[in-house]
């Protein structure tokens, strides 16, 4: 394999990088100093649909839905433009509206929770901006009968799959549409996904940082959609049944997964919840895990 003694890093304004050795001997780069300016679309209130998508009901404020016309796999438009701009990216400035929440008095930081910031994340964030907001499947990803990935009502969690896996299949949710990719749901995202849920006041902080029993299922093995009171802006199963992988990381070593499940009861672990892991994970870490796909329109 051929080694480089130069190498040469390229960024947007306001980025720098910071270079280190790891336990392991790698070299570590980590962006520093994040800054993005916090203009975004007002277009958000007419949702982008992509190619091979088309609209099925809601509005762009209370959960606009599309589904993908070769499966019926459904996704919800989450409209960042409209937020407040009390999100952080980089873990020290809590001032931008696509970026994570600090509901649960975390800390954030390269060393503490941190998320990674790579081209797969630059390019969600600029068609973020583009168009205003993104798309988070509107239930927990489940399996087809030959096992491929379905956003759909009635089938159960996908689970028993590591993050590792969890991402493959994200990244391959969507991987012949030229109009649009897909991954597995950012930190930023998610937290975009519950902060939204406060500013329509479809749910109180409280709801999500406290008590989310209410409304997400505490039964072992139930079916995505099962109940209506477990939908939140035509989002369902954001709280209990099971908990999610993010690209969230904890000290750079674990991997961080959000929200409750029905084995955690909804005060311990309510929906702003992190959990983290740290490999190699055991079988029974799985269990209780499944995961969501976010769409990035090209």
């Amino acid at each position: 394999m051929k080694r480089y003694e130069k190498f040469v890093f390229e960024a947007e304004k306001g980025i720098t990088f910071d270079v280190s050795e790891g336990t392991n001997g790698e070299l570590i780069i980590r962006a520093l100093n994040i800054t993005t300016t916090n203009v975004y679309s007002t277009d958000y209130v007419n949702p982008p649909i992509p190619e091979g998508y088309q609209y099925v009901w809601g509005e762009w404020n209370n959960g606009f839905v599309i589904e993908r016309c070769s499966d019926g796999s459904q996704f919800v438009w989450i409209p960042v433009g409209s937020l407040d701009s009390n999100g952080t990216l980089d873990g020290v400035y809590f001032s931008e509206k696509f970026g994570r929440r600090n509901y649960m008095n975390d800390v954030f930081s390269y060393n503490e929770f941190n998320e990674p910031i790579d081209s797969e994340f630059f390019e969600q964030l600029e068609s973020v901006k583009k168009y205003g907001g993104f798309y988070i499947s509107r239930y927990n990803i489940s399996k087809s009968s030959i096992g491929k990935p379905r956003s759909v009502k009635g089938l159960i969690p996908w689970v028993n799959i590591s993050f590792d896996d969890a991402k493959k299949v994200a990244s391959n949710f969507e991987y012949n549409n030229k109009a649009v990719k897909s991954h597995l749901t950012f930190g930023a995202e998610y937290d975009s996904v519950l902060e939204w849920f406060i500013k329509t006041k479809v749910k109180t902080l409280e709801e999500i940082t406290k008590d989310s029993t209410k409304w997400g299922s505490l039964e072992k093995g139930v079916k995505t959609g099962s109940s209506e009171d477990w939908s939140v802006n035509n989002i369902y199963d954001f709280a209990g049944n099971v908990a999610e992988w993010t690209q969230e990381q904890y000290k750079n070593l674990y991997r961080v997964v959000r929200g409750g499940d029905y084995d955690e009861n909804g005060r311990c672990n309510p929906v702003a919840h992190r959990s983290c892991y740290s490999p190699p994970l055991k079988i029974f870490d799985y269990f209780f895990t499944g995961f969501r796909v976010v769409l990035c329109i090209k």
